[in-house]
């Protein structure tokens, strides 16, 4: 069960290790791009290349695909990224019970955005944890977990990406000692426990009353989805890439001399012939930005073609 690109190397590694996946239940298709065209989602066609059997119900409370889980009558169900909260039937349902690949270091991070949860959160490192699921969200007892740094220059995606590739290797090296009874499940520790609801577009909103640290942060975590914004005359600048300038330092405008350092929180000046932000604490530079019906643009190509930023 699973439906983005970060549940693909897990499917494909079953496949590979000789794991007969009797079915893959995935999202619905979608409209998606300009066009709005339906389009499936990359476990429905990464499964589909393999040849295996795809169920797409809206909702697994949907008639019929209870049923069809009966009929697949799996040992195991192995879950990423599924995006539905399965019922007692379901959990109950394999011998071996669900499994899930979550992508943190549980009990950190539970919930449905913990790759963006840990870069916003400045942490240091994170990974992957391979659970057996219970009825609560992200609260079921360990099999494993692998850790990995994260670099000061990931992203949401970069590390959305090497998380899926480790995924899919630690459920290999869990699963035959798991099956076999000689893995046996540890209860999740009692502390540290945080949660990572879900992400709306509208929580890419840059608050500049925050740290300039704290925003560069969202930014790298946000992107590529849902991305950050500011408002600016009139229209939504879509901020890309970011760097943190302290506060007393830089150029104002063309003007060679050392900025004072006192404008008010939100206030738009140029650092180093860059676009910036006054945040409560350092400046937030913009590296690359996008103005709308446009490319991305780097932040000195926007102040030559745009309209006065100070």
């Amino acid at each position: 069960m699973g439906s983005p690109d970060f549940a693909v190397p897990a499917l494909r590694a079953l496949a590979a290790g000789n794991y007969p996946v009797v079915g893959v239940i995935t999202q619905p298709d979608r409209p998606a791009g300009r066009g709005n065209a339906l389009t499936p989602p990359p476990v429905k066609i990464a499964a589909l290349k393999l040849g295996l059997d795809v169920y797409q119900p809206e909702k697994l409370r949907a008639p019929g695909a209870m049923q069809k889980l009966r009929d697949w009558d799996p040992g195991l169900i192995v879950v990423a990224a599924f995006g539905q909260i399965l019922r007692p039937e379901v959990l109950n349902l394999p011998q071996h019970g669900c499994v899930n690949i979550h992508a943190s270091l549980l009990p950190r991070h539970r919930g449905a955005a913990p790759i963006q949860a840990a870069i916003l959160s400045g942490d240091n490192e994170t990974g992957i944890t391979i659970m057996l699921m219970d009825k609560g969200i992200d609260t079921g007892p360990m099999l494993a977990q692998r850790a990995i740094e994260i670099d000061p220059t990931d992203t949401g995606g970069s590390l959305f990406e090497k998380l899926s590739v480790m995924g899919g290797e630690l459920l290999l090296e869990t699963l035959p000692p798991y099956l076999r009874g000689e893995l046996l499940p540890q209860p999740q520790p009692a502390e540290g426990a945080t949660y990572a609801p879900m992400l709306k577009k509208e929580d890419g909103l840059l608050d500049f009353t925050r740290p300039a640290a704290e925003l560069e942060r969202k930014i790298r975590a946000f992107s590529p989805w849902p991305g950050t914004f500011m408002p600016w005359q009139g229209i939504t600048l879509k901020i890309h890439q970011a760097h943190v300038a302290d506060r007393e330092t830089g150029t104002q405008g063309n003007k060679d001399k050392m900025r004072q350092g006192n404008e008010e929180t939100g206030t738009q000046v140029v650092v180093n012939g860059l676009p910036a932000v006054v945040t409560n604490a350092g400046l937030l530079v913009f590296d690359e930005l996008q103005p709308p019906g446009k490319g991305k643009m780097p932040g000195k190509a926007f102040l030559v073609g745009g309209r006065k930023w100070e």
